[in-house]
């Protein structure tokens, strides 16, 4: 029976080729490991960015802040994962997470009434950062619809032409989407939130001007009343 046998090159391509197996799952099983715990991260970070939103609406702002500080401190592990494995770091899913860590930091500052921080605050990039501020836009109107259904007009036209300012700062970035990562998008729904919110904060401040004239009247006549007295004797 004939025997199968090899020259020295097949040999060696053989023993190369095995080599680059070995390297290659290798590599694979490094990358997959830190895909793995920048999701697990990043879904931490969203969620701890959504309940500090929450916190921000109930007016619990130290509880909204400290959940900005374990976001922080989260976001700063995946600095490994930035210097050795940026196709994974910047695979999409981190920046979102940063995205939704700059809308709660945004959304606290403009309700209560703090300084705005800046991307390098944050340790963000300033794609996700203004992403982030787009969507603050969203926040700020649930912050006066909740106004208005408590009657209160303290801040709603400040916060309105916050709004603004903030939609005016995110048209000025003309970019390709792919440095912007989408803004375009954000500051579209931006746009019509703000239009919304328009509309709704004119016809409440034009139903309590009507009702404040109301009650004025009503009081006027009440006065009107008391000082006629009882009718006399016929």
């Amino acid at each position: 029976m004939a025997t199968t046998s090899y020259s020295e090159p097949e040999n060696e391509a053989r023993v190369h080729l095995r080599r680059l197996e070995i390297l290659v799952q290798a590599a694979f099983a490094e990358t997959h490991a830190a895909r793995e715990q920048a999701l697990r991260v990043s879904r931490e970070v969203v969620r701890n960015s959504a309940n500090s939103i929450r916190a921000t609406h109930r007016g619990d702002y130290a509880q909204a802040r400290q959940l900005l500080e374990a976001i922080s401190k989260l976001l700063q592990t995946l600095d490994d994962t930035r210097a050795g494995h940026p196709q994974v770091y910047y695979a999409g899913f981190v920046e979102d997470a940063q995205k939704e860590y700059a809308e709660a930091c945004a959304t606290l500052a403009f309700v209560e009434g703090s300084r705005l921080p800046l991307p390098q605050d944050l340790g963000i990039g300033a794609a996700p950062f203004v992403n982030g501020l787009a969507e603050t836009v969203g926040e700020l109107r649930r912050f006066i619809l909740d106004s208005l259904r408590r009657n209160d007009f303290t801040r709603c036209e400040e916060l309105l032409d916050l709004m603004d300012e903030v939609y005016t700062q995110l048209v000025s970035y003309d970019f390709p989407e792919a440095v912007t990562r989408g803004l375009r998008r954000s500051t579209d729904a931006a746009r019509g939130i703000i239009e919304r919110t328009r509309g709704d904060l004119t016809l409440a401040l034009r139903q309590h001007a009507v009702e404040e004239r109301l009650a004025a009247f009503q009081e006027d006549l009440g006065v009107q009343g008391d000082t006629k007295g009882p009718p006399g004797p016929r």
